[in-house]
């Protein structure tokens, strides 16, 4: 329930106020005079402000500009005895949400309460709807009832309603995001916001800022003091995407936030309170930049309490049906044309294929199909996938003939081949760091990778 700060100099007004809220479900903080009231909006969070005007030490109008410092989309409501319009219109000018009167009306009181909270959830709502980061409403449909699919839904259920910070591990293509929507539709947090942030998609100076926020004049063009992710996602969720891809001197910031619940805008001198779970996502080998030095240990193993891994969709071709159906009615509706069917063949070629971008590749495939058949049946020549291609060589695909030397040279040549292209794509390409991985001379790989043809 939300947190509110009555600041009222007459103890049996303040003790009344506080009743009264307590009674309705708000936890209440009391402050006595002007002073004390700005230093609480500044050291303890609170969701609204509810002051007297007339008060010792420094005023009503005082603290609400120090709220709107603070953080802009408090709500503050000013109660007087003296209810000029003149001072009506300077409260309401100087950003007051509304304005009331002593003798206090409560029954009006709270309505105002209720709504004011109300006003300041559709307004964070709609920031981040304007910064397209609110997602779809609704519970994220997950696609799948093979065993490896059970098991993660079964994982999900169980993380979802406790306070741990989850992390998604899995290619890319694999839906991580959906998975940690699901997550934040079955926990207790489902009415707050749900952020989600690709730290891979922000250039490290600028993700700073969108995480924590800055304070006004803290850098060249910070005219305005901006609240962050974190603070927009109070009560919710945000979600770290790619978080390998992090800067270690972020990563610092982010373990702060898990072990004290608070942090600091860019160019802020005291730390901010916060409550927002954490869910991680990644397809890097976090173990292996724990190793080089890239990603800090510590971090590692706070995001790490409960990993989910999201299994490749070669690895679960029975949901492949079930994923071409969804995808086929989604995109049909988009582009609103009748739903089409698809051949028995083109579905086995769906369902053999290696789909190395998993499931986002599979429905770019079926947008692309649905755009390229005039008919009202989907072909495996509107696919335009080689079916002919065979599936990724396996360390079984070995030459059956010939002496058992010859296929112990055959298997190792494809086992080295596999192992480097996965050390490359662990690395993104990086050859000096891939060589560590494979702990080999940087020489010693450039030669195997010219010996295999291995692309990079």
């Amino acid at each position: 329930m939300a947190r509110i700060l009555i600041v009222e100099d007459k103890d049996s007004m303040a003790n009344m106020l506080k009743e009264t809220l307590e009674l309705e479900g708000y936890e209440v903080v009391i402050a006595e005079d002007g002073v004390e009231g700005i230093k609480k909006i500044r050291d303890v969070k609170v969701d609204l402000v509810l002051t007297d005007l007339k008060l010792p030490k420094k005023d009503g109008l005082e603290v609400l500009k120090a709220s709107k410092e603070e953080n802009p989309l408090i709500p503050v409501i000013v109660m007087t005895a003296f209810g000029s319009i003149e001072t009506a219109v300077t409260a309401m000018r100087a950003g007051a949400y509304d304005f009331i009167t002593k003798p206090l009306d409560t029954d009006h009181l709270l309505m105002l309460i209720k709504r004011s909270l109300e006003n300041q959830r559709l307004i964070t709502e709609n920031m981040l709807l304007k910064d397209k980061l609110s997602g779809q409403l609704g519970m994220p449909t997950i696609i799948g009832k093979s065993p490896l699919m059970l098991d993660v839904a079964n994982n999900i259920q169980r993380v979802a309603q406790t306070k741990t910070t989850a992390l998604l591990l899995g290619e890319s293509g694999t839906g991580k995001e959906l998975f940690a929507r699901a997550i934040h539709f079955l926990s207790p947090r489902n009415e707050y916001p749900f952020i989600p942030i690709n730290c891979a998609a922000i250039p490290r100076e600028l993700l700073e800022s969108e995480l924590f926020g800055h304070e006004k004049g803290s850098f060249t063009g910070a005219e305005t003091k901006k609240l962050g992710k974190f603070e927009l996602a109070d009560k919710g969720t945000i979600f770290l995407d790619e978080i390998g891809e992090m800067d270690i001197s972020l990563q610092s910031k982010i373990l702060r936030v898990l072990q004290e619940g608070e942090i600091e805008r860019v160019g802020g001198t005291k730390p901010v309170k916060v409550d927002v779970r954490i869910i991680t996502a990644t397809n890097k080998n976090l173990e292996a930049a724990v190793a080089d030095k890239s990603f800090r240990e510590d971090l590692y193993y706070r995001l790490s309490v409960f990993p989910i891994t999201i299994p490749p969709l070669r690895d679960r071709k029975e949901d492949v049906p079930a994923l071409v159906e969804h995808a086929i009615s989604k995109y049909s509706a988009e582009m609103k044309i009748p739903k089409k069917n698809i051949t028995s063949d083109a579905m086995e070629i769906l369902k053999n294929y290696q789909w190395k971008g998993n499931v986002r590749e599979l429905e770019n495939v079926i947008e692309r199909a649905l755009i390229l058949c005039d008919g009202d049946t989907i072909r495996h020549e509107h696919l335009r996938l080689n079916s002919s291609i065979p599936a990724e060589t396996t360390p079984y695909d070995v030459p059956l003939d010939g002496t058992l030397n010859d296929a112990a040279k055959a298997a190792l040549r494809i086992v080295e081949s596999l192992r480097i292209k996965k050390a490359l794509e662990e690395t993104h390409g990086n050859k000096s760091r891939a060589a560590e991985l494979l702990k080999v001379s940087y020489k010693t790989l450039l030669t195997k990778i010219k010996d295999y043809k291995i692309e990079n």
